[in-house]
């Protein structure tokens, strides 16, 4: 049997390979809009007579709240002494979790096009490289629908976090007395909202994806070479 590299396009013509380079793709959209997130959210804070003040909260992927600084150090803020004071909440076991399974699969997806381009032959022959691969794709086709559903809520957790609601109760100048404190220019998170609905896009390819693979293995051959055919008759066995 011959296993050198043979170079042919023809399979992202089937929806096998097809299917596989638009895994690549989405899983590049999916790890790239979250893991590489920024952004500053500024706090106004109205003293009730006095000068008012700002305070900006920077955060980023992956999302460590709680080490991200309100206040840095002791400060004076509206006449009162404020020690240091930092975000509350961790997203970040749901942020590395999702961009993780997004970076396994763009791999996963770009192996998987090198055997179809050049060693279509080979996993054609061979029983362990369809089973492997249908095995493969049906897992993370379920870890996208928990990383996703975990990110998800993470997400909505640092929104949370970072919105009026939860400076407020995180300052304790905010909490009772003269002084309001309100969220007054939000970051941009359009690009974490689209990574959730990438997440849940990969879980519905990978899931439908499954299905082409799993025609690929001999479970799927034995299946319908061991139904009768048309017209033919069944032979009743000796007694």
């Amino acid at each position: 049997m011959m296993t050198g590299f043979r170079l042919s396009l023809s399979p992202l013509k089937e929806p096998l390979g097809f299917v596989k380079l638009v895994e690549w793709l989405t899983a590049i959209f999916a790890f790239g809009s979250c893991g590489g997130f920024s952004g500053t959210n500024v706090v106004s804070l109205f003293c009730g007579g006095g000068v008012n003040e700002t305070l900006n909260a920077s955060f980023q992927y992956p999302f460590r709240l709680s080490q991200v600084p309100l206040i840095d150090g002791n400060a004076t803020i509206c006449n009162h002494s404020v020690t240091t004071t930092h975000l509350t909440g961790d997203s970040s076991s749901a942020a590395e979790f999702f961009v993780g399974i997004g970076v396994v699969c763009f791999l996963y997806s770009m192996a998987a096009l090198l055997v179809y381009l050049g060693y279509m032959h080979v996993y054609k022959d061979s029983d362990f490289g369809p089973i492997f691969d249908f095995i493969m794709t049906a897992v993370l086709a379920f870890l996208w629908l928990v990383c996703s559903s975990a990110w998800a809520k993470g997400l909505q957790n640092v929104k949370d976090a970072t919105d009026t609601d939860g400076v407020s109760g995180t300052l304790a100048i905010c909490k009772g007395g003269n002084v309001t404190c309100e969220v007054t220019d939000f970051a941009n998170m359009r690009t974490l909202n689209i990574s959730v609905v990438f997440g849940y896009l990969n879980m519905f390819i990978w899931a439908g994806n499954a299905w082409f693979v799993y025609k690929e293995t001999r479970w799927h051959s034995q299946k319908f070479s061991s139904q009768p055919g048309p017209g033919r008759q069944q032979v009743p066995a000796p007694i």
